[in-house]
């Protein structure tokens, strides 16, 4: 199934004359001179171009290898009288300094405490007031060009602010430019003269600390990112170019004993926002007026700039706004009242309304900046390290310590982490084989302990305490959607509601039992309104900053030789851009095009589909109708390329070792009966309209097979489209792999579960069934290659979720003697993976069961929605 999703939308007017841009009342670009195909500038050809890339961007192979490469490539290519792409690795270095593509060179500045306001005598002058502290920047200005003039993102941006509706005139919040703040602010910028036909940049911004070394001296970075708003939220996460490295902020340290001193607390804040306001200057004024920009699309556009959202956690978002911790960042509606107010009382601006009266945000040098309204909501340490890895993770071993004891408690927190620890095998799933009890936690050890944790803690806790945890998990889930409606921001504030009202279970003494006053907490209440401020958060979280620490700090760091390291890791970063840059460059000039890439097999006969439902949640920007009063113009912004919403292939490779014949494969494999169901198949597949099901069906009526050679393959890829998705691609396409196989890791058999296409009409899994996959197979039938699966089937319990946990329940289908009730099934019927947790409650995990034998050992699963995102849009039920 292809989806095609063609929305409709409202452009901003940019002034009164109501003319809406296009992108032929753009001034066009003057036809440049041509360059030849096979001019490769600076390098000499294309392979010189790709040695270089691969060495030192891919490879990321030090000087010395390079030379020992270069000198072996020199040695044989000596008896034909060829040179090698380089001399050494002096020329390679210098070849790629030489680009002049999208170059934007790092710069300096340093600020130190002022002299006058230092202790008059010089014995008192603490080390820190002396020192020098460099921030090492680049110009912001050029970087945001860079990006606007970027071929790659010409057909994955919006030049203006735009509001996009859905078949029932709803709103949709997708990516950032189709939500309200870039609308008000283009509102403000069409009354400055001139900005007729203007386009508005919003310059997002984003810094946090980051430690490369623990053990060798603590090093640390504190990197400034930028990005704009005009992309879309699939190419800032997933494209290298679309969120760059601006700058490396200075670190104050002092000795230990004025790390509490005020003077230098409030040094350190104002350093920062100093560094910032320094560093985004050289935008200052085209936020007044206009710039003129060549955009990747080939034409230049007048450009009015504005500081956007900036991607912080809390402590920083603490910092950013000048309040005191464990206060609100956003409530500040009449600060800069209280500050004049409160001039001289800073202790009661403090105090009482968590105010540092004495520090002026960055935000005050630029216009229409308002650092409360900036504040971008924060995924990962909010929602996913915050709320649920130190707060309700930690509530449910101290409420169990609390009711039963120091003793029964662990007890019961030893069977949790054993549930854990057998959860079954998924693709892309961390596995922690010894439950949750470990010490050094990632974001990733959270987000994967989210997936599997709520059947782990059902039957040990009370219902309230487990519907709890799902409701904070169903509010995260939702906030992740790639867009945004009325209808999810409902199901958003629900989910919330229920969290605040379950919570109340661990409001006893030992957990929580003066309330839940905590900022992170606090924070989801805020969500709403920032979605429709900034549109989907899935990219505006602190998750891309703290991805592009390991290609912009870590990696680096590594490859520098650890003495002021600072500069060389600046120079990695310039050679790494200079690459990025000519790549792009010469793609854009069709200079890959004869390259020879093997094409993606297609499916042998068309792809799966969903629900109307899934397709709306799934599908970027799904509108089918516009609004009467719209614009009549098709959203390019909303990519209306088609997008295979699922399939799903065989291996490459088929297995060797098994008999070619059904009747020797089923008695290799212990499935006698696999000759006849593979008959009772092929009868299904050659009458698609008999209504007579297969196991009622008579043998006589089935066609004969008995010597078509059979291929028998270990796994699947399946292939859908779920841009919600961290893992998924820049079109929002997600790979996971499905096996089957007699041996996965030399720990046993793997036979995974899928979900089989029933009827698309049905919500969640009423219009699926689901299965265990025995065996991927194929034949030669009739001249065609049919591709198979032989399935164990599940059967549903009930036609509602588990109430305590959100998730379906199934059970494994047996006939007479325990024998599994199995079916042969096209390929084509798979639509994805499923995941399944066995049913505990009060039953204790006992130590010979493991992850791999998960799927025998219970009689009852939950169907894990919370896997990923794309099957909860599947599975959740509103």
């Amino acid at each position: 199934m292809v989806l095609r999703s063609p929305s409709w939308i409202d452009r901003h007017r940019p002034s009164s004359s109501n003319v809406v841009m296009k992108p032929s009342r753009c001034i066009p670009i003057s036809e440049p001179k041509a360059l030849s195909r096979d001019n490769w500038s600076p390098y000499k050809d294309r392979v010189q171009f790709e040695t270089a890339e691969l060495l030192y961007g891919k490879a990321k192979m030090s000087i010395r290898n390079i030379n020992k490469l270069l000198d072996l490539w020199a040695a044989s290519l000596a008896p034909h009288g060829a040179p090698p792409p380089f001399q050494n690795s002096r020329e390679l270095y210098a070849t790629i300094d030489s680009t002049s593509l999208g170059a934007v060179k790092w710069e300096s500045f340093n600020l130190t405490y002022p002299i006058g306001l230092r202790p008059q005598l010089a014995s008192e002058v603490p080390s820190w007031m002396e020192k020098k502290y460099d921030v090492w920047y680049r110009d912001v200005h050029d970087l945001a060009r860079n990006i606007l003039s970027n071929p790659d993102f010409s057909s994955l941006m919006d030049f203006g602010p735009i509001r996009v509706y859905d078949a029932n005139t709803d709103r949709k919040l997708g990516n950032f430019m189709s939500a309200d703040w870039a609308w008000s602010q283009a509102d403000i910028i069409s009354t400055y003269p001139d900005s007729h036909g203007s386009m508005f940049v919003p310059i997002i911004l984003g810094s946090d600390k980051t430690t490369v070394s623990i053990a060798t001296g603590h090093n640390e970075y504190y990197p400034l990112y930028l990005s704009i708003g005009n992309i879309y939220n699939s190419a800032r996460r997933a494209h290298g170019s679309g969120l760059v490295l601006a700058a490396f902020l200075a670190i104050p340290k002092t000795e230990r004993k004025y790390d509490n001193d005020l003077v230098f607390r409030k040094f350190r804040r104002q350093l920062f926002h100093t560094s910032l306001s320094r560093i985004l200057r050289s935008l200052k004024a085209f936020m007044t007026s206009p710039d003129v920009v060549l955009c990747g699309d080939g034409h230049y556009r007048k450009v009015f700039y504005g500081l956007g959202p900036y991607i912080a956690d809390y402590p920083e978002q603490a910092l950013l706004t000048c309040v005191v911790q464990n206060w609100c960042p956003i409530s500040r509606d009449h600060t800069e009242e209280l500050v004049e107010k409160f001039e001289l009382e800073l202790g009661k601006l403090w105090d009482e309304y968590g105010i540092i009266g004495d520090i002026v945000p960055f935000t005050n040098d630029f216009p229409r900046a308002d650092i409360y309204e900036l504040i971008a909501p924060d995924i990962l340490h909010q929602l996913i390290k915050g709320t649920f890895k130190d707060h309700l993770v930690s509530w449910v071993e101290s409420y169990l310590i609390a009711t039963l004891g120091k003793t029964s408690a662990a007890d019961i927190m030893t069977d949790i982490d054993r549930r854990i620890s057998v959860v079954p095998q998924f693709s892309g799933l961390r596995r922690f084989h010894e439950g949750r009890n470990f010490k050094q936690w990632t974001g990733d050890d959270s987000k994967a302990l989210m997936k599997v944790y709520l059947p782990a803690i059902k039957g040990h806790l009370p219902s309230d305490a487990v519907r709890a945890l799902r409701g904070f998990l169903e509010f995260c889930y939702i906030i992740r959607r790639e867009t945004h409606t009325p209808r999810s921001l409902s199901s958003m504030r629900d989910a919330l509601q229920r969290f605040h009202t379950y919570r109340e279970v661990f409001r006893i003494p030992g957990v929580r039992p003066d309330g839940f006053s905590l900022p992170r907490q606090h924070s989801c209440v805020h969500y709403e309104d920032r979605i429709w401020a900034f549109a989907a958060p899935v990219s505006l979280c602190s998750l891309i900053t703290e991805s592009k620490h390991i290609t912009a700090v870590k990696e680096p760091w590594r490859r520098s030789n650890r003495f002021e390291a600072l500069g060389q890791m600046l120079l990695t970063n310039q050679h790494m851009d200079n690459l990025s840059a000519s790549r792009t460059h010469f793609q854009s000039r069709g200079m890959f095009d004869s390259e020879s890439e093997q094409e993606p097999r297609q499916p042998e006969r068309g792809c799966n589909g969903v629900d109307s439902q899934a397709n709306e949640a799934l599908g970027r920007q799904g509108a089918t109708t516009r609004r009467p009063d719209a614009q009549p113009q098709h959203l390019a912004a909303c990519d209306a390329r088609p997008k295979t919403l699922s399939s799903v292939l065989l291996a490459s490779t088929a297995q060797r070792g098994y008999p070619k014949f059904a009747e020797e494969l089923g008695q290799f494999l212990k499935f006698s009966e696999l000759p006849d169901l593979i008959r009772r198949f092929l009868f299904h597949h050659l009458n698609p309209d008999d209504p007579e099901s297969g196991a009622a069906l008579p043998l006589a009526r089935c066609p004969p097979f008995s010597k078509q050679h059979i291929k028998v393959y270990h796994s699947t890829e399946a292939q859908y489209y779920a841009s919600s998705d961290s893992l998924s691609g820049l079109d929002g396409m997600h790979h996971e792999h499905i096996c089957s196989t007699p041996s996965w890791r030399r720990a046993g058999s793997r036979h995974d579960c899928v979900f089989i296409n029933r009827d698309s009409r049905l919500k969640g899994l009423l219009g699926m069934d689901v299965a265990r996959v025995m065996l991927f197979f194929s034949f030669r039938y009739q001249f065609q290659r049919v591709s198979c699966t032989l399935v164990h089937w599940f059967l549903h319990e009930g036609e509602f979720p588990d109430e305590d946990t959100g998730m379906w329940t199934v059970r494994p289908r047996y006939l007479r003697g325990r024998r599994p009730m199995l079916s042969v099934v096209h390929l084509d019927t798979i639509f994805r993976a499923a995941h399944l947790i066995g049913v505990s409650d009060t039953k204790r995990i006992t130590d010979t069961q493991s992850a791999n034998t998960a799927l025998d050992d219970f009689d009852r699963y939950y169907v894990n929605k919370y896997i990923d995102h794309h099957a909860f849009e599947v599975l959740h039920v509103e």
